[in-house]
């Protein structure tokens, strides 16, 4: 291993890490195998990553969301699939300390910033063009194909309107404004969610150091509530009235089972807001699963018309594929602009956790 590599490993790993305590809302800890006869088992890894017909997935994504697709890639091919589950820090750490042994054919995150750590340390290969270029422009690199993103989602802000004419308080319509006096103390977020943490890396992109520094000082002094430990609960706490705002992720409000019912509405942020982030998910394949068509053939699948509404459907996320219809009720994902940022700048996201930390917003 070279010097320069082993520098980057050994800062990696330990901010990964780090940040893989904080968690997200879409992860748990967990091993299935998915085999060819839909059946799912627990337990540790007996498979070969490299033998044919078999691949080893790594998944920072929830099982719930994750492992019903994952048995229908396997139905349809025979080709069978041993998944480990954890939050996307946690798994891209588990990758950066496997390094070139890891067992791992395909990394799947919930975040670009993870799959891009990774990318950065030299653990990932190509993928094939036309595997890429099946994804939106926005939402595959800007050079290189070491990963593609999966689905897409856009940060909001979910306010309850009652609350807010009961205050004389003006629907915000991005997040720059949240700082004025007239939102003091009726603003949550939750630091310590992976998206936020994406938010707060493109706000660092997009505007510089020291504009997002400032922007979290100012919501500090303006006295933001970061108390609560998911965006479902920033969502619930809204609609209920406990607070006026919060900052989520679009799925929370749009997959809610009495959506038709809340009272929480949303902002979909526009232009060059950084609160109007749109983020994906991505899978990248390991040097591992190099050899293995396997691996390429899940992503695939993932990007396939099947694959894709799978997620419109179940999750409620945006599709990345041209002629996928978006999920009903909320913005097509054409509407939203968004910063125009290139997706794979998101890495630095071990960069956002030690702003927070050092602001005192995470522990």
């Amino acid at each position: 291993m070279s010097t320069a590599r082993r520098i980057l490993l050994l800062t990696l790993v330990p901010l990964l890490a780090l940040l893989a305590a904080c968690g997200d809302d879409d992860s748990d800890s967990s091993t299935t195998t998915s085999g060819t006869d839909g059946t799912e088992t627990s337990g540790s890894k007996t498979g070969d990553a490299d033998s044919e017909g078999s691949l080893v997935l790594y998944s920072g994504r929830d099982e719930e969301l994750v492992q019903p697709i994952v048995d229908a890639f396997t139905e349809e091919t025979g080709i069978e699939v041993e998944v480990r589950y954890g939050n996307s820090a946690e798994m891209a750490a588990q990758i950066l300390e496997e390094g070139t042994d890891t067992p791992a054919d395909v990394f799947y995150s919930q975040e670009v910033g993870a799959v891009g750590a990774l990318s950065k340390a030299g653990l990932l290969t190509d993928l094939p063009e036309e595997t890429v270029n099946t994804a939106e422009e926005r939402f595959r690199p800007a050079e290189g194909t070491q990963w593609v993103g999966v689905t897409a989602r856009s940060r909001v802000i979910v306010y309850n309107p009652e609350v807010l004419e009961g205050l004389g308080i003006a629907v915000p319509d991005g997040v720059h404004v949240l700082t004025a006096e007239e939102y003091k103390g009726h603003v949550a977020i939750v630091p310590g969610n992976a998206s936020f943490q994406s938010f707060i890396t493109g706000f660092r992109v997009q505007e510089g150091e020291d504009a997002a520094r400032q922007w979290l000082e100012d919501m500090i002094a303006n006295e933001v509530d970061s108390t609560y430990e998911s965006n479902g609960d920033v969502l619930e706490a809204v609609n209920n009235g406990d607070i006026a705002i919060g900052l989520i992720n679009h799925y929370y409000w749009a997959r809610h089972e009495n959506r038709d019912s809340l009272t929480a509405q949303l902002v979909f942020p526009s232009g060059e807001d950084p609160g109007g982030l749109v983020n994906a998910t991505a899978a990248g394949v390991t040097k591992t699963g190099a050899d293995n068509p396997a691996a390429v053939a899940f992503i695939d699948y993932l990007l396939s018309t099947a694959g894709q509404e799978h997620f419109v459907e179940e999750t409620w996320e945006y599709p990345v594929v041209e002629g996928v219809a978006d999920p009903e009720g909320i913005p097509a994902l054409a509407e939203l602009e968004g910063p125009g940022l290139d997706l794979t700048d998101l890495d630095s996201i071990e960069e956002s956790q030690a702003l927070l930390t050092d602001l005192g917003l995470l522990g």
